[in-house]
């Protein structure tokens, strides 16, 4: 519980899209190139539905509880790092829900996840230097 509120993740599913199409709005994307392109979406949700342990990694929908309501994303996947392979971790919590400990709660769980997996000793995150959040 953060804040008072009740965070979860979910693996990512079919139902995802519309959440994936919010989290591309500009002010999500300003500091990852910019919004996609609805064909472009349309692959990264397939990406999402195909991550899995056997692949390396996983996706979630953030939801809060009680309501079951999706007010982000978060995921692990397989990367290269200075020749040692280690996890990147990514997240984004939809601007209204932003500011709440969300995006903390649900990389923590995130972090639980990967660290199950046993796949890599370190998990790492790139966020740009312009990033104030």
């Amino acid at each position: 519980m953060t804040n008072g509120l009740q965070v979860k993740i979910a693996p990512w599913s079919d139902g995802d899209l519309e959440l994936l199409r919010a989290l591309n709005a500009p002010e999500m994307t300003e500091h990852l190139g910019g919004p996609e392109t609805d064909d472009q979406v349309l692959k990264r949700h397939r990406r999402y539905l195909e991550i899995d342990e056997r692949s390396g990694g996983r996706m979630f929908s953030i939801v809060l509880l009680p309501g079951k309501e999706s007010v982000g994303s978060v995921g692990y996947w397989n990367r290269e790092w200075r020749g040692e392979n280690v996890f990147e971790i990514g997240w984004g919590v939809l601007p209204p829900y932003q500011g709440r400990g969300i995006a903390t709660a649900a990389v923590a769980e995130a972090i639980a996840s990967a660290a199950k997996e046993n796949k890599a000793r370190f998990i790492h995150a790139f966020p740009s230097i312009h990033n104030p959040a």
